[in-house]
């Protein structure tokens, strides 16, 4: 069946294709199809890893012309495993991670296989940077493509949001252009509604001035401290200026865990985790409540350090191979009683590598609208994260179990809506598309119609054609 395979692909694609055609048997086929979540365990009969935007054109060809599943790979990191299949085509833009700046205009011109480190490199060089994640090696296709939230949200919005211009390759393998000039209304679904319309080749990025150097708070507190914390979170979110994105955790110290000191190793945390967009000394003045919740934290890593090591921060608590069980949902506001069953939940956690995370929705995230973007859920106040880490497969139940009860008991105080870059397995199909997207939904499926009738494009955060 692979020989068959690979002498069938072999006379459609190799006398067109310029990268590399990976098969089943091959010496990096294992390697070739793997992704972050040690989950995610598929076999794909092809991974087509491109050098170019016309190699990408041959391989959607080829999977509209053969009916094979596609799956498109970027940074690879996408919780759920979008990137690879079971038994069709992988079109992998890993080679395509180029990223050009033009310091005038002030645009950055990344390709789709570019991770946020490639990106945050280039354009920390001028003293610039677009908001992006806060890992690293996450892939700025996927992270856009679904909203993209980080450490500059509250300033400049979403990855999304500044997402100015982009080059897709379509279903018929044909190469359009979106921005506010041409294909505007493909530049709104591409801000948020997933990989649904085609394979971007390249994006293009408003950049602002950030850095070299921020304020970076980073301070640990006891978890008895957790319920005067997460409202010391609330209130200080609630009048906080722009430049301020904080993240509000909730987890358990690993044991080993450096730089921690060992004396609290295993010990429950609240912590604040938070970057001052503008200048230094102003940022750790407007910062300092957080770090004095109580006077002796368990641990403070707070100070002024470059942009790049603040991007990089959570690097490291998220290996390649851990498994992932991520999911969202957008909570309406942050009471007393939501809070209390937040803690009542967050220390269940079946693995110390677990974490419980609340992201503050404010500035000017909130104040774009719903044309501006096809992301859905700025009308929320936090997004609620429960994000299950654990190394082995027996512990697979417990850890599924423990964030889905989590979004369950906390339905109350949401009116269902997500943040789609943490979809679990998107197990709730055709339910969840709809609770993400609101009002943006048939929207979208009507853009979904006009660029993908056939719903090729189906293998990510996927909304059926309206027809």
């Amino acid at each position: 069946m692979i020989s068959f395979i690979a002498d069938r692909t072999t006379a459609v694609l190799a006398t067109q294709f310029h990268g590399e055609l990976i098969y089943p048997g091959d010496g990096d086929y294992d390697a070739a199809r793997s992704v972050w979540n040690g989950m995610i365990d598929r076999r794909p009969a092809l991974i087509a890893r491109c050098a170019n935007v016309a190699d990408v054109q041959t391989a959607v060809n080829f999977a509209r012309e053969t009916g094979w599943p596609l799956s498109v790979r970027g940074g690879g990191h996408n919780v759920a495993g979008h990137a690879v299949n079971e038994g069709g085509i992988v079109i992998d833009l890993s080679r395509m991670n180029n990223v050009a700046v033009d310091v005038t205009k002030r645009l950055a011109y990344v390709g789709g296989g570019a991770t946020i480190a490639d990106l945050d490199q280039a354009t920390q060089r001028y003293g610039l940077a677009t908001p992006m994640g806060v890992v690293s090696e996450t892939g700025v296709a996927g992270l856009t493509l679904g909203g993209g939230l980080g450490h500059l949200r509250n300033k400049y919005g979403l990855s999304a949001d500044n997402l100015v211009g982009a080059t897709v390759v379509t279903v018929a393998g044909q190469i359009v252009h979106a921005s506010e000039r041409e294909n505007r209304d493909l530049l709104w679904g591409l801000r948020g509604g997933g990989g649904n319309f085609g394979i971007v080749t390249t994006f293009v990025y408003q950049l602002y001035p950030v850095g070299p150097e921020v304020f970076f708070t980073t301070v640990f507190h006891h978890g008895d401290k957790a319920k005067a914390g997460l409202q010391l979170y609330r209130d200080f979110s609630a009048t906080a200026p722009d430049d301020v994105s904080v993240l509000g955790v909730l987890g358990i110290v690993p044991d080993g865990a450096a730089p921690f000191p060992e004396a609290v190793h295993g010990q429950p945390f609240v912590a604040f985790v938070g970057l001052y967009a503008g200048d230094p000394a102003e940022g750790e003045a407007v910062m300092r409540p957080l770090r004095e919740l109580s006077p002796a934290p368990l641990a403070d890593f707070s100070g002024t350090v470059p942009y790049l090591a603040a991007q990089q921060f959570f690097d490291e608590d998220y290996p390649t191979g851990m498994r992932y069980y991520w999911k969202s949902l957008n909570l309406l506001s942050l009471d007393d009683e939501a809070i209390e069953r937040i803690i009542d939940h967050a220390y269940r956690q079946p693995s110390q590598h677990s974490t419980t995370d609340l992201w503050h929705i404010g500035g000017r995230l909130k104040r774009l609208n719903g044309e501006h973007a096809a992301f859905y859920g700025r009308h929320a106040a936090y997004v609620l994260n429960p994000e299950a880490n654990w190394e082995h497969a027996d512990d697979d139940e417990a850890n599924i179990s423990w964030v889905r009860t989590f979004i369950d008991d906390m339905a109350d105080f949401s009116d269902g809506s997500r943040y789609l870059n943490f979809p679990g397995f998107q197990e709730e199909g055709d339910a969840m598309m709809q609770a993400a997207f609101g009002t943006h939904y048939q929207r979208l499926a009507a853009l979904k119609q006009k660029y993908d009738p056939t719903n090729l494009f189906r293998l990510n955060q996927n909304i059926k054609p309206e027809g």
